[in-house]
């Protein structure tokens, strides 16, 4: 696929946004729009560029002229700085794998930004990247009504159902986790994605991830109802009917580096995000709920509050 031919379709759909069906997912508009055609592997390849633009910043060229930083860039929401990295990188102790406590994976051991700057996942099909943005595309997928997801082409989403479960141990905050979808909306509008698309899916992403002890709830239909809350720090806004019972207490993750040897390796990987288009992941981005993206058109009153995804 190449890339230039891709941003190029994404030019082009800013002037017809507007018009998406109210009956027709927004993964299957854009996929026709940005590739003509809509099929299982294109949609795919559509979960791809968005998730790996969320990932690492803009890697194609040209795009819709909308900056992305990337979640790896360290930032600010509301004069808060946020700093993502380490939840990548292997520093904290922060990744549930079925016990008692965190532990620490590094999820940048597939090549980091290089293989997603060629639309890819990872240099592997083994590594703890790979498992965690295939899931991605896949959960993303499913999120965005991707009607061929499950075909031949682009599989359906069968990783943990409780994205609580799989963040328990992060511990993240309000500003974290509007940090990070404030990237996923950035993102999309690179593409072209109309705004009120972007706001939509926000807005029903907020009521489930973005608040704390949320009552169980359906993300993906195949997997029915499960605790959902993805923000669990105090700072976060507590769910109507919330049953705080439910969720353990959070607990801070440590740092489980001696030296944070690993995690400057990984800033410095990070640095070389994007050089297509000239963005460093080490340049810091400031997102606010209540206009981070206005010189850019964009209104994130309703759009920068959202979910942190980086879930197995």
């Amino acid at each position: 696929m190449r890339f230039n031919n891709i941003a190029l379709a994404a030019t082009a759909v800013v002037s017809v946004t507007a018009a998406r069906p109210s009956d027709t997912p927004i993964c299957d508009y854009y996929t026709t729009a940005l590739l003509k055609n809509n099929t299982a592997k294109n949609q795919l390849t559509l979960l791809t560029l968005l998730v790996n633009t969320v990932v690492i910043g803009n890697y194609t060229e040209p795009n819709v002229g909308i900056k992305v930083p990337g979640i790896l860039a360290a930032g600010k929401v509301n004069d808060t700085e946020v700093n993502l990295l380490p939840y990548f990188s292997g520093e904290l102790a922060s990744t549930n794998r079925g016990g008692k406590m965190g532990v620490a994976v590094n999820f940048l051991d597939g090549g980091g930004a290089a293989p997603l700057m060629k639309n890819k996942a990872a240099n592997d099909e083994t590594s703890d990247q790979y498992f965690l943005l295939t899931h991605l595309y896949q959960f993303f997928g499913s999120l965005l009504g991707c009607s061929e997801q499950g075909m031949a082409g682009f599989d359906a989403y069968k990783a943990q159902s409780s994205m609580y479960k799989v963040h328990k141990f992060m511990d993240l905050d309000y500003y974290q986790v509007t940090y990070f979808v404030t990237q996923v909306g950035l993102a999309a509008a690179s593409f072209g994605v109309a705004e009120d698309d972007i706001k939509a899916v926000a807005m029903a992403l907020n009521s489930i991830f973005n608040v704390r002890c949320a009552p169980a709830t359906t993300a993906i239909k195949a997997q029915g109802a499960q605790l959902q809350s993805i923000c669990i720090d105090k700072s976060c806004p507590l769910a109507k009917d919330g049953v705080c019972s439910k969720y353990d207490t959070p607990i801070e993750p440590k740092n489980a580096t001696a030296s944070g040897d690993e995690s400057s390796a990984s800033a410095s990987m990070a640095s070389g995000t994007a050089t297509a288009t000239g963005t460093s992941a080490t340049t810091e981005a400031s997102a606010t709920t209540t206009g981070g993206a206005t010189a850019m058109g964009l209104s994130w009153a309703a759009a920068a509050v959202g979910f942190a995804a980086f879930m197995l």
